[in-house]
């Protein structure tokens, strides 16, 4: 997400994703989302965190099932040359992205106070705010509150008030700083509509354990989204230094 513009208040974004391996070396909490493969729908989440950057990873709880893309999962921007295998995400190819992202800006429905618990920088829906999905947008992949932008320059948006799936969620630093046109927008975890279901490209999961994860991450402790297949993972781990999830 390249910025959060929202109800006159402007949320830095994070600073493009750093190389895989100073990432995870930089990070004391990680999300990580694993699917059997590239087409796959359906996947498992299991977090870790650390005391330093330089102690072991521990694992916070046992993986517990979610749902991606409805057409499974996709080499994120910067990824690109990870890998020879598997598809590349584009705007509107129903891909959730592949690789490490930060995990930035939470969101709700409910205001700043009811939310003083989470840690992440947060930020209320509004019936106004907007997720620009344009490609043609000077606010494209930009959380923006459309009543407060000076020209609405979009004709595709994700009117994020109206989606019930966003009561609670966090925005993922997905194709940031600048956003590259046509790679993908509006990358969230946010809750789902169950275990047969699927999103646009977000990653979803059950509402009171994503409850607990917005609780739990600490900017401070830079938490990355690491979303991987199964293959990729065990091909990448002990060169990325990712934790052991078997």
């Amino acid at each position: 997400m390249q910025a959060l513009a929202l109800i006159g208040l402007t949320v830095a974004c994070q600073p493009a994703t750093p190389a895989p391996r100073a990432a995870i070396d930089g990070s004391q909490q990680l999300v990580v989302v694993i699917t059997p493969s590239w087409t796959s729908t359906v996947g498992t989440m299991a977090r870790f965190e650390r005391a330093t950057p330089a102690s072991e990873w521990t694992r916070v709880e046992s993986p517990i099932p979610l749902v991606v893309g409805r057409t499974g999962i996709a080499w994120g921007i910067g990824f690109d040359k990870v890998s020879a295998a598997g598809p590349h995400k584009h705007e509107g190819d129903g891909k959730a992205p592949a690789g490490i992202f930060p995990l930035d800006t939470a969101f709700g429905f409910a205001p700043r106070d009811a939310m003083r618990s989470v840690l992440l920088p947060y930020v209320q829906l509004l019936p106004t705010t907007d997720c620009v999905d344009d490609t043609a947008s000077s606010h494209y992949n930009t959380v923006v509150d459309r009543a407060s932008v000076s020209r609405v320059d979009w004709s595709s948006a994700e009117h994020m008030r109206q989606v019930s799936q966003y009561e609670i969620g966090v925005i993922v630093g997905y194709n940031a700083s600048p956003p590259m046109r046509g790679r993908g927008s509006c990358i969230f975890l946010h809750i789902w509509a169950g275990p047969d279901s699927h999103t646009a490209g977000c990653t979803a999961f059950d509402q009171a354990k994503l409850r607990e994860v917005l609780l739990w991450l600490d900017p401070r402790k830079r938490p990355l989204l690491v979303q991987l297949t199964a293959p990729e993972y065990n091909r990448l781990g002990v060169s990325w230094r990712l934790p052991p999830v078997g």
